[in-house]
């Protein structure tokens, strides 16, 4: 496990919110950030008719997705000051199926290193009960870049 600071600071909080904010699909979603933290990040997707399938339940690219920002911003957490990161691949295993609640993806830094930091995500089903049940897991290689704006 990649040993991070205890506190994310203003200013890489900033940087993060305000990239968060520029991402069309999770905008159109719906999704939530809940906590930033140095190496973690959990976001909240509600339920609706933008992320479902034909057949009613969360669509599993908007499943895909949840987790791959939710594993980039634990990533951007822990990257050089004044980079982004973008995905260089990711393997993801759906567990099963929900189609009402929420989900939400905790994703985490395993390694961050100088040119790739290699993070996990794992997406919970929350139902109206609070009741959890495991939705998804992944596991992501992520590369640093310069923020171009």
């Amino acid at each position: 496990m990649t040993t991070a600071p205890a506190v994310l600071c203003a200013e890489k909080n900033a940087a993060i919110r305000q990239s968060f904010s520029r991402q069309g699909l999770m905008q159109t979603l719906g999704v939530e950030i809940v906590r930033l933290a140095p190496g973690e990040v959990v976001l909240r997707l509600p339920y609706s008719e933008r992320a479902a399938q034909q057949q009613g339940g969360f669509h599993g690219g908007a499943i895909g997705a949840l987790a791959d920002v939710a594993g980039g911003y634990a990533a951007m957490t822990l990257a050089p000051e004044g980079d982004e990161v973008t995905t260089v691949e990711y393997k993801i295993n759906f567990l099963a199926a929900f189609g009402d609640g929420e989900l939400r993806a905790c994703g985490r830094v395993v390694r961050a290193g100088k040119r790739i930091i290699v993070t996990t995500a794992e997406v919970v089903h929350r139902a109206a009960d609070g009741a959890e049940t495991p939705c998804a897991v992944m596991q992501q290689t992520i590369a640093p870049v310069r923020r171009r704006y």
